[in-house]
């Protein structure tokens, strides 16, 4: 199926110019050069299925839903993908197949992560993304359903299924000593804690954020920045403390080096939240997504890779990990 979408005559628009496709362990993005053409992969990795027809296009609607809410000029439509002896056609006529979120493509060079690699990216820039991070969150849904994900509970379920689904990969990403301090640090962490979660539920700090929110996600146009890519598929993982945003990309920032703008967000999302309990739980939320990245980087190590690629991802997980414990080292 992806293959066909490397064609031009695949689109409902004309391409003259080549097709790139962009991949992650879940989804396809294939750019055509006006407009990005997001497809997911037919994947079951338990905290996501993506398996039927019939959920690709209900995560799709959800997607586009969901990230209107912080970048509706780039989120488009949600469009059939059909098929006839002919081929495959973006809504075209024929059995749908398919089903693909269509976007108006950015360049690629202007993405935070690439800015950052370039040293182009400055305090103001940061401090732009942490007021619209804490204006997206003053804002974002709540309720007392959304609230209960916030529990002591949920959050150690979350954790739990982290240490499961990382646990195969060890010794080859990290020592076994290491996940074993870890595991212990953190749920008596969140034990310690419980209180202080259930005050964050109450205070409604418990809202559906962006739940991915990293240097990748960002494109920076203009001096204007503009997030995109939310979690859609798991209310788990978008239904968090509010703290998790600006911990992530605080994570992202540390992870590339870039510790002085990572405390400039810090700083920034501070003095606009007026959140009392910021430094009690940001290194455990920077914790949480440095593990999920080295995780989710691991699971491409089932994959049939080069071994000089299967080796730059062993590193890419390692690193990410390293600095997880280092964050809980800190609590």
């Amino acid at each position: 199926m992806a293959e066909a979408f490397l064609k031009p005559e695949t689109y409902d628009e004309k391409v003259s110019g080549k097709i790139d496709m962009l991949q992650t362990h879940i989804s396809w993005v294939f750019l055509t050069g006006s407009h990005a053409y997001k497809v997911k992969k037919p994947v079951n990795f338990g905290f996501l299925d993506f398996t039927t027809l019939e959920k690709r296009k209900r995560f799709c609607q959800l997607e586009l839903e969901l990230n209107r809410r912080l970048s509706p000029e780039i989120y488009l439509d949600v469009l059939p993908v059909t098929e006839k002896k002919s081929g495959i056609k973006i809504n075209g006529t024929g059995n749908i197949v398919e089903y693909a979120l269509k976007m108006r493509q950015l360049p690629q060079e202007m993405l935070m992560n690439r800015l950052l690699d370039r040293k182009a990216v400055d305090e103001k820039t940061i401090g732009k993304i942490a007021r619209a991070i804490a204006d997206f969150h003053l804002k974002a849904e709540t309720s007392k359903e959304i609230a209960s994900y916030g529990s002591p509970e949920n959050i150690l379920f979350n954790w739990e299924e982290n240490f499961r689904q990382t646990e195969e990969f060890v010794p080859e990403v990290m020592p076994m000593g290491d996940f074993a301090f870890a595991e212990k640090k953190v749920k008596g962490f969140i034990k310690n804690n419980a209180e202080l979660f259930r005050k964050r539920m109450e205070e409604g700090k418990i809202r559906r954020i962006h739940g991915d929110l990293h240097s990748g996600n960002i494109f920076i146009v203009g001096g204007k920045p503009q997030i995109f890519d939310c979690i859609e598929f798991n209310d788990r993982f978008s239904c968090m403390d509010v703290l998790a945003d600006v911990a992530f990309l605080s994570m992202d920032l540390d992870y590339k080096g870039d510790e002085k703008l990572s405390a400039f967000l810090v700083k920034k999302y501070g003095e606009k939240s007026m959140d009392n309990d910021m430094q009690r739980l940001l290194g455990f939320y920077k914790c949480y997504y440095a593990w999920v990245r080295g995780k989710v980087t691991a699971f491409r190590l089932k994959e049939r890779l080069p071994a000089d690629e299967k080796g730059r991802i062993t590193e890419t997980s390692k690193k990410y990990f390293r600095l997880a414990l280092d964050c809980l080292k800190k609590l």
